[in-house]
């Protein structure tokens, strides 16, 4: 009969197999991960990996929208205050120029009327976090002031242009800020301009009525383009809104698509550990009756 020299090495070497085997089974069930190195499935760490990036830029850009709509609300609140004090002015100049003012009644609505522009101008410069909403980029600074030693007073614009943006992880951009001077004007134009006109007009004791309805259309043509640009700002909050729902949809169902890629089957993984702790016990049942026998051949016997 011939006996394989290589018995005891191969028991030895099965032995090895069965306890990494079991190991790694019993590391796999009690942290729930397939998938623990590169080497125990290459394809699915780089797909993990590609998922987790995109992941990463979705909850970026979750918690960008979340400041930059803030921000927004702040502005879009500022605006729908500057429409309420400018249809108060325009109802003041209206009812001013409807009958006989004396030099008192002209007085009190330029007084008025000045009240409104100092509010507006305050709402013009409203800041969010210590940095001014309507200055374009230049947010460190008042982005507006006024001038009166003018007659009327004129309007200062310090801001630029600038419109900033945000990208969304398709590449989108939704614009989030308005610049100040398509707002609110500058020098002698828009709502402050027009403003500073009423106020000139009334500042006299006998304003020219056909002065006053004429700068009064001016105010009403300068509070249609404020709404304009607060529709703009509407349209671009509700998008950032909505895309940044939907962003966060979308990166919940990666997580759970990148913990499929590398998680394990507990009920399998359970079941294929059982039975290779029986295998286990079988094999260190084989070499325990190897060393209590004597020879090779009383176990034949």
């Amino acid at each position: 009969m011939l006996v394989d020299p290589n018995y005891i090495n191969n028991l030895t070497s099965a032995l090895d197999q069965s306890t990494n085997l079991t190991d790694t089974l019993t590391s796999e069930l009690a942290s729930g991960l397939r998938v623990a190195s590169l080497q125990d499935d290459p394809v699915a760490v780089a797909q993990s990996l590609l998922l987790g990036s995109s992941i990463a830029n979705e909850d970026t850009f979750v918690t960008t929208a979340s400041g930059e709509s803030s921000q927004m609300q702040v502005a879009d609140s500022a605006l729908g205050e500057a429409v309420s004090q400018i249809t108060s002015a325009l109802s003041i100049a209206v009812e001013g120029n409807g009958g006989t003012l004396n030099s008192s009644n002209t007085t009190s609505i330029a007084q008025q009327l000045s009240g409104i522009r100092d509010q507006v101008l305050s709402l013009a410069n409203t800041s969010y976090q210590g940095q001014y909403l309507f200055g374009g980029s230049q947010g460190s600074v008042p982005p507006f002031t006024i001038d009166s030693s003018t007659n009327p007073a004129t309007v200062n614009y310090g801001g630029d242009s600038s419109v900033q943006y945000v990208q969304t992880p398709s590449g989108q951009q939704i614009q989030t800020n308005l610049p100040g001077a398509a707002v609110f004007g500058s020098g002698s134009s828009g709502v402050l301009g027009a403003l500073n006109k009423l106020i000139s007009d009334f500042s006299s004791s006998s304003p020219a009525s056909a002065t006053v309805t004429a700068d009064t259309s001016a105010l009403t043509t300068a509070l249609g383009q404020l709404s304009d640009q607060r529709s703009t700002l509407d349209s671009a909050m509700s998008r950032m809104q909505s895309t940044s729902t939907y962003v966060q949809t979308e990166a919940s169902q990666l997580v759970v698509a990148q913990s499929s890629l590398v998680a394990s089957d507990p009920a399998s993984v359970a079941t294929q550990l059982s039975s290779a702790e029986t295998q286990h016990q079988a094999l260190l049942s084989v070499i325990n009756t190897l060393g209590s026998s004597r020879d090779l051949f009383s176990l034949m016997s």
